[in-house]
């Protein structure tokens, strides 16, 4: 237990009054009128005043001290991290020409009456790059690539698959030139002649060739319900999209496979055919940040003496890659310092400097004596008179940044021939800054693990120091029996959980595939606890198991209630309490391996307004990729590797 900090003066304003009126008692007698509109009065009450603020700034001593001692180990508090979010910028109509989206555009949310815009900034350019359709190749059955790009140009019907499409399948589409990040529309005369497959569920996957193989698309739309009738098909197009050959013709290819079907999922009976063809480039998508960018800062001139410091004039930095350019000038050029985490490595001749993101400060190199008498220069010294420039720095982020998919629908900078632009996607990483009450709690816990995971709260700590982003993180060690990487598991091993920031889409519910973390995050944290892992520990790094829960709920109404809404609450009710990251008894998340236990439904949706008796509750494990719903049970056991996912609750009313 931390030892409680020392109040100086626990006195207040009123006591300070009091104490004054009863020396003023003791001294002065015969002043007899002590009530509020006597002059003396105002005056006690004015000094008493003036007392309580130095009483207030001299308890905060203790708070000084503690920060000062923080200082001195080492522990900064950590600036926030600015949301992230992927865009895309649409074009009012095809155009001939590469259109440029240039670094820093602005986009923003609606600005309202109770709420300023959030306005986040395109972190690096992009190019809308003009196609067309030059190749349409067919390859089925695994033979050779056939090319039909004659015959869907005169208009022939060319079968897409085999006459009996099987998996594996596959219709080329060539572009003229690659389109990287881009929104590419092809144009399909397509038709099924009899039975095909369900719309909404085609059996196929499109995909691009890229520089690391071939790599899925991100559907935008199907107007063609899986080359059932024509229309056009949009594709969101990886961003490394490039030339190859394929059947001897040279174009950046875009490909439909035929897929294995799931169960219960309609197949094709006959193939497609396809008639007529077309591409064009409708848009593109870029990385956007919650931040604002500073260019071209003037510091000042440096002194020429170690240990020198400036401070920048926007704070916080928020995290970024690099957090900071710094550039120095002697009037011949400019020459780039190294951002470092400490000087201990740094040596006389090597150009670093240090970052205190929450206040600004930079901290060149100190000249430090050594016990032989000599001096030890740590990091270079920027030579007196030389110009010292931050050339470029955000500030900004925070937790308001993660906003909903859809939110982003302003553009704020004005780009020629782009009308539209939207978030596909949630905003996701953005975390406000540490507080000073946050660095308390955190030093004692990183002076104890001293950078190294050994404990399951080293590594969730450690975990948090790497990805402050992520919502939720649970270690647990597992037994020797359990597969990690397709091995059993045996002595020390250790798996993490990580259940990554999830922005509820309109109505608050949450797609299970906003609960998946990405390949990026898990790779951070797994390289950064690798580093710090004891040797022979295996470590496993992913999501958790997330059990789906589907309610059926029979509840009555009161008279004169309405119906929807007591349905609506009720529905809302159900995905707020059984929800992974804010639901739980206590509101912060389902605990990891917790049952769910139709009783404590009965209590959640009683408290729902409107509602008289709840008459029935039956939960049915569901498969949230599948929707398969198992039978109805009163209880639903949990691993300790899983949290609860709410799937589609069925509520229905009497009454009202």
């Amino acid at each position: 237990m931390a030892l409680p900090s020392p109040n100086l003066d626990d006195r207040r304003f009123q006591q300070f009054v009091d104490d004054a009126k009863r020396y003023v008692q003791q001294r002065c007698p015969e002043w007899t009128d002590h009530n509020v509109s006597d002059p003396g009065v105002t005056l006690i009450e004015a000094v008493a005043y003036m007392a309580d603020q130095l009483v207030y700034r001299l308890n905060r001593v203790p708070d000084k001290n503690y920060l000062a001692f923080l200082d001195l180990l080492g522990i900064n508090r950590f600036p926030p991290a600015p949301a992230r979010a992927d865009v895309t910028f649409r074009l009012s109509a095809p155009q001939p020409n590469t259109v440029l989206v240039p670094a820093g555009s602005q986009i923003a949310t609606l600005r309202t009456e109770s709420e300023e815009a959030l306005v986040f900034s395109s972190g690096e350019p992009l190019r809308i790059v003009p196609c067309s359709l030059t190749a349409v190749v067919v390859q089925n059955n695994g033979a050779s690539p056939t090319d039909r790009t004659v015959d869907v140009l005169d208009g022939k019907d060319v079968p897409a698959f085999s006459p009996a499409p099987a998996p594996g399948d596959a219709l080329y589409f060539g572009l003229s030139s690659p389109v990287p990040s881009c929104v590419a529309v092809l144009r399909l005369s397509s038709q099924v002649d009899g039975v095909g497959v369900d719309p909404r569920q085609p059996p196929l996957v499109w995909e691009a060739w890229s520089a690391d193989g071939w790599m899925a698309c991100e559907v935008d739309s199907d107007e063609t319900g899986g080359l059932n009738r024509p229309g056009d098909v949009s594709l969101h197009v990886p961003s490394r999209h490039i030339v190859s050959r394929l059947a001897g013709i040279e174009a950046a290819w875009l490909r439909c496979r035929v897929l294995e079907p799931r169960a219960a999922q309609p197949f094709y009976a006959v193939s497609p055919s396809l008639r007529g063809a077309s591409a064009r480039t409708m848009g593109g998508t870029v990385r956007a940040l919650h931040s604002e960018a500073v260019r071209d800062e003037e510091l000042g001139e440096s002194s020429g003496v170690a240990g020198q410091r400036f401070h920048l004039s926007r704070t916080p930095v928020a995290v970024d890659d690099p957090m900071l350019q710094l550039d120095t000038s002697d009037g011949e050029g400019w020459q780039r310092w190294e951002l470092v985490d400490t000087f201990a490595g740094s040596g006389p001749d090597d150009r670093h400097f240090q970052l205190d993101p929450v206040t600004g400060e930079i901290a060149f190199g100190p000249a430090l004596r050594q016990p032989d008498g000599s001096v030890q220069q740590y990091g270079a010294v920027p030579l007196k008179g030389v110009r010292i420039r931050a050339t470029a720095y955000r500030i900004g982020g925070g937790r308001a940044g993660n906003v909903a998919r859809g939110a982003l629908s302003v553009l704020r900078t004005s780009i020629p021939y782009v009308s539209q632009v939207e978030n596909r996607e949630a905003a996701r990483g953005g975390v406000d800054g540490e507080s000073v009450a946050e660095s308390k709690v955190r030093a004692p816990i990183s002076l104890r693990a001293q950078d190294r995971a050994v404990t399951v709260r080293d590594y969730e700590e450690l975990t948090r120091r790497a990805a402050p982003e992520a919502a939720r993180i649970h270690c647990l060690s597992v037994d020797e029996k359990t597969k990690l990487h397709g091995k059993e598991a045996g002595i020390g091993a250790v798996r993490l959980l990580v259940v990554p920031q999830a922005v509820p889409d309109v109505g608050g519910f949450l797609r299970f595939e906003q609960l998946v973390p990405g390949d990026e995050l898990l790779s951070r944290i797994a390289a950064y606890l690798d580093d710090r892992r004891p040797i022979g520990t295996r470590l496993a790094v992913g999501p958790p198991y997330y059990q789906g829960v589907t309610a059926a709920v029979t509840l009555h109404a009161f008279r004169g209630a309405e119906t929807d809404q007591v349905r609506t609450g009720a529905v809302n009710a159900l995905y707020s309490y059984l929800d992974p990251l804010t639901g739980g008894p206590t509101g912060e998340g389902w605990p990891f391996g917790r049952s769910v236990h139709s009783g404590e439904l009965y209590a959640v949706l009683q408290r729902v307004p409107g509602v008289e008796m709840v008459d029935e509750v039956r939960l049915h494990p569901a498969d949230p990729l599948t929707g398969k719903r198992g039978d109805s049970a009163e209880r639903i056991e949990l691993d300790p590797s899983a949290l609860v996912f709410s799937y589609d609750h069925r509520v229905k009313v009497v009454g009202g």
